[in-house]
């Protein structure tokens, strides 16, 4: 089981790198929604232990799984959902403000608005 985690892991970082290195705005926020998940699922699978609920009464000898890694996890989650509605707002703005989201032509751009001052 934990080769497998460690292999979608593997896939899910190396995607989101590949991703992040595109010209295009919305590939790079998908690369690195993907980079935020495979951290957490890293987190998840280091804390993996499997055991009862933290919850009293507990059944003494029986081993007992680690809440930390799982609330963590949860605020990392919602910190990467917050961070992309963010980054997906400003992509929307500069596609709104500049009719496209190649970096490229935006650097054309943002040299000829230079220029032009």
């Amino acid at each position: 089981m934990n080769l497998f985690i460690a292999l979608v892991v593997a896939v899910l970082f190396g995607t989101g790198a590949t991703l992040v290195l595109k010209s295009d705005l919305f590939r790079v926020v998908v690369g690195l929604v993907l980079i935020a998940n495979a951290a957490s699922l890293t987190v998840i699978a280091s804390g993996l232990r499997r055991g009862q609920a933290p919850i009293y009464p507990l059944v003494s000898g029986e081993p007992v799984s680690d809440p930390l890694t799982q609330a963590m996890t949860l605020t990392a989650l919602i910190i990467g959902f917050a961070t992309t509605a963010l980054l997906l707002a400003m992509a929307y703005r500069v596609y709104a403000t500049h009719r496209s989201v190649d970096l490229e032509d935006l650097a054309r751009s943002e040299r000829t608005t230079e220029e032009a001052l």
